[in-house]
């Protein structure tokens, strides 16, 4: 028996196939990780969708009058819940990409055989799964208040889940940018609360005065929440197909920029 013959270090892994039980794991990881604290990441997103609901419907009731129709309060409620989706979507991906780096602990999902593919999908999923989920506790609580007959159901389902997709990744970026609780914080004051306020969630956005009424139909967030509120009052203020064709396209966009963030690094191999 030769014993010179060279012995082969383990190779790197090649990624030609896609590690389901690696990304199961790191997407059951970010589910488990908001479902311990359920107090805080599912029950109180619909506290506050409730306590809106109570000054935009209760405070306001005999001075709202029907939109397109509809009673104010069928047409604020999907806003609510959209909003919940946003909200909470970012938060979950964002949060647990910024907690890991400042606690030294991006070694738990790098180290680990995960191509960027499976990272953004496992990061946005767990993301979108919190959104939906939160999305449809919110939907119960608020049916009190407000009756929602779903119209059009691939609405609902397009526009939900496209939004928790798309916030899911956009918490990764930010996540990934970001390198203390001060640019989260910056991100989230003076990019996703003005995009969801001026988007129309609990008003039309053809009351808005200029230029505020032309900007609202570059925001895309006004598209997500029309196109979600379509799927339960069947009217919708903007373009569908516009709003269809621009949660596509943003998710793909989206989903590019995350792969190549995970690809080279960006401020996690630093």
């Amino acid at each position: 028996m030769q014993t010179s013959d060279a012995v082969i270090p383990p190779q790197p892994r090649d990624y030609h196939g896609f590690n389901w039980a690696g990304f199961r794991t790191l997407y059951l990881r970010e589910i488990r990780r908001f479902w311990k604290v359920g107090m805080q990441t599912l029950a109180a997103p619909v506290v506050t969708a409730l306590l809106y609901m109570m000054v935009f419907v209760v405070a306001v009731r005999g001075a709202a009058p029907p939109v397109h129709g509809t009673a104010f309060s069928t047409f604020v409620a999907p806003g609510l819940i959209m909003m919940s989706i946003l909200n909470n979507a970012f938060a979950n991906s964002s949060s647990s990409l910024l907690q890991a780096k400042m606690n030294g602990l991006t070694g738990d999902f790098l180290t680990p055989p995960l191509s960027p593919l499976e990272h953004t999908l496992g990061f946005a999923l767990g993301a979108a799964t919190r959104g939906i989920v939160v999305g449809a506790v919110t939907w119960l609580a608020v049916l009190p208040f407000a009756h929602l007959p779903i119209t059009h159901l691939w609405a609902v389902l397009y526009f939900g889940l496209g939004a928790a997709m798309i916030l899911g990744m956009l918490g990764i970026m930010a996540g990934l940018w970001s390198e203390k609780f001060d640019h989260m914080s910056a991100v989230t004051n003076f990019v996703i609360m003005p995009m969801t306020f001026l988007s129309g969630t609990f008003y039309l956005v053809d009351k808005l005065p200029e230029p505020f009424r032309s900007a609202s139909h570059f925001n895309p967030f006004f598209y997500m929440i029309d196109g979600f509120r379509y799927g339960f009052i069947g009217h919708a203020e903007g373009s569908l197909g516009a709003g269809v064709g621009l949660v596509a396209g943003t998710v793909i966009a989206f989903a590019c920029v995350c792969l190549w963030m995970f690809e080279t690094g960006y401020k996690l191999k630093t």
